[in-house]
């Protein structure tokens, strides 16, 4: 395996990028995929440990592509703007749909810490004990254990992609001692991958994790920046309810103008958002001319 020489940054403000000899490797044994993506994954773990990421937003983004993956995988032709969609003009007692509901268990899956019952909230159709019983696997190394709830979970729900890959990445967060799941295993795993097993599944897994892994660690620094630069602009908005309404945009993906109800009226609140467009530290996500949605 040919392995580039790193390039070791010193200045704490800059976000470290993930090793070259990482990305640019290629295996060529089982021992080098795995060694890969501990690797990768050592890296990410100190990226997540870091203030100045947007941990809340970091995570939905990647629920959000999670979500998407799994629709994919069922068959369905949702993509992210009907994601967004779905979620962000919910009103009470509708319903989101087969794919809105998948976006919602990652929603609901990332959003607090890893724990059986919040679990259960983010994948209510599961028995708590059911889920917790995954949870318990035998203790092994960290990408072991999730592909091993990976596998037992789509042995008893064949077609349930979403909860297979959701309790999986929950599985390898626990692992890891991470806070919260990050979707690692539903972003780099394709439908094919998901008929595997044993060897094969944990070999694939390594592969699916380290690529993701990377791939993460890219978004943060991007995510990073852009928060970096909305705080900057932050002094410039005076209008009234504005700290929460930063605050918001820190946080979610994606944010209709309705959302922002610490601003006290929709219009102000469509004003502000086209304020952070016109600073350059927003983007309006949909193209329309109403109904529309933002994120940085």
């Amino acid at each position: 395996m040919a392995y580039a020489r790193a390039t070791f940054i010193d200045d704490p403000d800059i976000l470290p990028r993930m090793p070259p000899w990482v990305t640019s490797a290629r295996p060529e044994t089982h021992e080098d995929v795995a060694f890969l993506s501990g690797a990768a994954l050592a890296h990410l773990h100190l990226v997540i440990g870091r203030d100045d990421v947007p941990q809340a937003l970091l995570r939905e983004s990647l629920a959000l592509r999670a979500a998407e993956a799994c629709v994919v995988h069922s068959g369905r032709p949702e993509r992210v703007a009907d994601l967004r969609d779905a979620l962000a003009f919910l009103q009470p007692g509708d319903s989101p749909g087969p794919a809105g509901e998948s976006y919602l268990s990652w929603r609901r899956a990332v959003e607090r810490p890893v724990a059986a019952k919040a679990l259960n909230r983010a994948l209510p159709t599961l028995e708590p004990e059911q889920i917790a019983t995954w949870l318990e696997v035998v203790k092994a190394a960290p990408v072991t254990q999730a592909a091993t709830v990976l596998e037992a979970v789509l042995g008893d729900r064949p077609r349930d992609f979403a909860a297979a890959l959701l309790l999986a990445d929950a599985t390898l967060a626990q692992a890891l001692g991470w806070s919260h799941v990050l979707p690692l295993l539903a972003l780099g795993l394709k439908r094919g991958d998901l008929r595997k097993t044993g060897e094969e599944l944990r070999l694939t897994c390594h592969q699916a994790i380290g690529k993701a892994a990377v791939e993460t660690t890219h978004q943060a620094i991007d995510l990073k920046r852009r928060a970096s630069r909305l705080k900057e602009a932050a002094p410039k908005l005076r209008a009234r309810g504005s700290d929460k309404a930063v605050a918001h945009f820190l946080a979610r993906d994606a944010i209709a103008p309705t959302a922002l109800t610490s601003l006290r009226s929709d219009r102000a609140a469509r004003r502000f958002c086209d304020r952070l467009v016109a600073l350059g530290v927003a983007r309006e996500l949909t193209g329309r001319d109403t109904f529309r949605l933002y994120g940085i």
